[in-house]
Formats: structure tokens, C-alpha cells, sequence
């Protein structure tokens, strides 16, 4: 066997030991420009696997996600837009970081510390996801971009005291991060400088035979490992109780096709969302570890996901109100049921309900939501 001998050749065999065999790389660009003409900057990562991520500034938005299927070929299975433009004249929320209070607050008001405080009511009499101007509508900066074995980027937003209604200046940091291992990491943390409330997620609409694709998403089998979940009013509103899912059609303590029970309205709450809109209860409260949310996998291509987070609440919605009128990356129509979004959070309306996760944040205290999406390929067609 041939030897290094020099100090050249040490430092070769050095730098090859240092040197990872695969990395994660990043790439930097400009997805679009703001209508007051600030850049909005878009950061891809990829793996040697051929996964890969691509984050927008706007909204610290997931805008892609490109997953192999059991057979190799690719596929982009995120819900989106190809141009800033139409993010800006209708989100709905596509890969958006929600927040400052993901999810709904009844009559957009809550009382925290003795004073009621009043946020933008946009969904029907209730707050949804932050108001009229949340964070999936507001540009980011790019503060970090890094490569490696995982490559991430981070961006971050100040939310000024009083924005939309929210006390205290809250910093947020949104991280996205990509391994060789296929897992996508999105880890929100937050701090503030008087108390406020903090509920903040991801909002990505997920079709894992492809975003193009004439499957919708009612074939996936899905997976939730809760005991209860939360029944609504007719606004969406949890009313409080902790219902069981044993016996009803949200029941997903094993593997459903979502299609089987997704339209059945003698399940009242079924009729009130026009399907599933409602939270499951993995916990009680917010956890240092991550614990399984969720398993998805689509039997047409393979691919499927595990999420996994610190939450207590899985927000499960099998896109109701997608209604024909908006077309995405491939120039296809979305429809109702062509994606479903699984968002990690505490529980809806929780500033007003006793016995659910406190949302308050207060000076010197940290909130933090970590959620990972584990991808896999080669699930079985039956």
C-alpha cells in the first residue's frame, strides 16, 4: 500500500478526514422584489440524495420541497407559487410561517395580565394565523446560511410592539434545515420584551404524489397517536372539551386513507369544517424532546413523512376550501382535497380556555417550536 510520506500529503489525509463524504449544499438567489422594491431573497437546499428545500424571504415561506419517489424520479410536493407576485396577491398561506398566534383566537380578543387586548378579526368573527398582516405577509431577513453534512438557513422578523394588535416586540428566528438523512427541520424561536402571546407554525400544504399531479392528497394514509382531540363550534372555535377519538372518524391511532371518512357529515363536526380542520391532542404541554406527530404516506408514489415536534397540538387540515381558483407551480387547478397541512402547535384559542397549553411568553423566557419532517420512500401500494 502506497503511504503519505510528505507534509503535503498529511495534510491531505487531514483534510479528507475533516471533510464529510456527502454535504448538504445551499444556494442563494432572488425569488422577486417587493412592490417598495426591497429584494426578496430565496435560499435552496439540497442533498446528494436529490431532496431538496427552497425557503423565501416573504413570509419565511417553505416554497418547495422536491422528494424522489420509490422509483427515483422527482417530484416537487408542496403546494405554491412560482413568482412572488401571486404570493403576494393570494398566500393562502402556501408554506407560510404563521404566527404571532397560529391558528384562531374567538372574536380576534384575549385578556392577558388584567388588560383585553383586541387583534384583526379575519376569519369570519374570529383572529386566524395573526391577523390581516401575520407573519406569512411580511418579509423576512436572511441572517445565516450555512452548508454541511446538514445545510440550513435562518431569517428573521421583529414584530414591534403593538403589531396588529400584539403586545411587546417580538424577535423570531425561522431556521430551515436539511440532512443527508432526508430530514427537514423548521425550528421557530422567539423572545419578547413585555409579555405577549406566541403560537407560531408552519402552514405547508403537502400532496406526496406531487404537487402536479392528478392524485389529490385523499389517497395518503395517515397516522396520529392521540387519545382526543378538540371539538369545534361552527366558527372553529374548540369548545372546550377534550372529545375521544374512539369509535369516531378521527380516530387515526391507526393507518387511515384520509378519503374513507374525510366527507362524512353525519359526524357533525365533519359538516361544520366541510371536513378535517381540528386539533389532535398529542400533549399537554410543550416538550424539551421531539415525540411523533404524525405519519403520512402516499401508497401511488412511495414517498411518505413522520413529523415529529415539541408540541402538544397537531392542527390536521385536509384542505377544505381549496376551491378551483387558484393554480400553482405545475399550472394546475387546486381543488378541495388536493393537500392536506399538519401543523405542530399548542391549542387554538388557547389565551381563552382553561386547561389548555399557556401561550404567554414573558421577558426573558424563550418559545420555541421544532418540527421534522422525515422522509421516506418505498411504502407499499396496498
Amino acid at each position: 500500500m502506497k503511504r503519505f510520506t510528505t507534509a503535503a500529503g498529511i495534510a491531505a489525509m487531514a483534510l479528507m478526514a475533516a471533510t464529510p463524504a456527502h454535504a448538504t449544499s445551499s444556494k442563494r438567489a432572488t425569488f422577486g422584489t417587493m412592490p417598495d422594491g426591497r429584494p426578496v431573497g430565496s435560499v435552496t437546499l439540497t442533498n446528494a440524495k436529490g431532496m431538496s428545500a427552497t425557503v423565501i424571504a416573504y413570509g419565511a415561506a417553505l416554497q418547495s420541497v422536491i422528494v424522489p419517489d420509490r422509483a427515483g424520479q422527482k417530484a416537487d410536493v408542496l403546494l405554491g407559487y412560482s413568482d412572488l407576485q401571486h404570493y403576494l396577491d393570494k398566500g393562502q398561506y402556501f408554506g407560510g410561517t404563521v404566527g404571532r398566534f397560529a391558528n384562531r383566537i374567538a372574536a380576534g380578543q384575549f385578556t392577558l395580565d388584567g388588560k383585553r387586548y383586541q387583534v384583526p378579526v379575519n376569519d369570519g368573527k374570529n383572529a386566524l394565523h395573526g391577523g390581516t398582516q401575520g407573519f406569512d405577509k411580511v418579509l423576512w431577513q436572511i441572517v445565516s446560511v450555512k452548508d454541511g453534512a446538514t445545510a440550513s438557513v435562518t431569517l428573521r422578523y421583529v414584530s414591534r410592539d403593538g403589531d396588529q394588535g400584539y403586545p411587546g416586540t417580538m424577535t423570531v428566528d425561522a431556521t430551515y434545515s436539511l440532512g443527508e438523512n432526508d430530514h427537514l427541520t423548521i425550528e421557530y424561536v422567539a423572545t419578547t420584551d413585555k409579555p405577549t402571546i406566541a403560537n407560531i407554525s408552519n402552514h405547508s400544504y403537502w400532496n406526496l404524489s406531487g404537487e402536479g399531479s392528478t392524485n389529490g392528497a385523499m389517497g395518503h394514509r395517515v397516522t396520529i397517536p392521540a387519545e382526543t382531540y378538540l371539538p369545534t363550534d361552527a366558527g372553529s372555535i374548540p369548545t372546550g372539551a377534550f372529545q375521544p377519538v374512539a369509535g369516531t372518524v378521527f380516530d387515526f391511532r391507526t393507518p387511515h386513507v384520509i378519503n374513507d371518512r374525510v366527507r362524512d357529515a353525519s359526524d357533525q363536526q365533519i359538516a361544520f369544517a366541510r371536513g378535517y380542520d381540528h386539533n389532535w391532542v398529542i400533549g399537554k404541554t410543550v416538550t424539551r424532546d421531539q415525540h411523533m406527530m404524525a405519519k403520512v404516506e402516499d401508497p401511488a408514489s412511495g414517498r411518505g413523512f413522520e413529523l415529529w415536534s415539541n408540541q402538544p397540538g397537531l392542527q390536521f387540515y385536509s384542505g377544505n376550501f381549496l376551491d378551483g381558483t387558484t393554480h400553482g407551480k405545475a399550472d394546475r387547478v387546486y381543488r378541495m382535497g388536493d393537500a392536506i397541512v399538519m401543523e405542530p402547535q399548542i391549542f387554538p384559542d388557547a389565551p381563552n380556555q382553561k386547561g389548555f397549553p399557556d401561550a404567554r411568553l414573558a421577558p426573558g423566557q424563550t418559545y420555541r417550536n421544532v418540527m421534522t419532517y422525515r422522509f421516506t420512500t418505498g411504502a407499499g401500494a396496498n
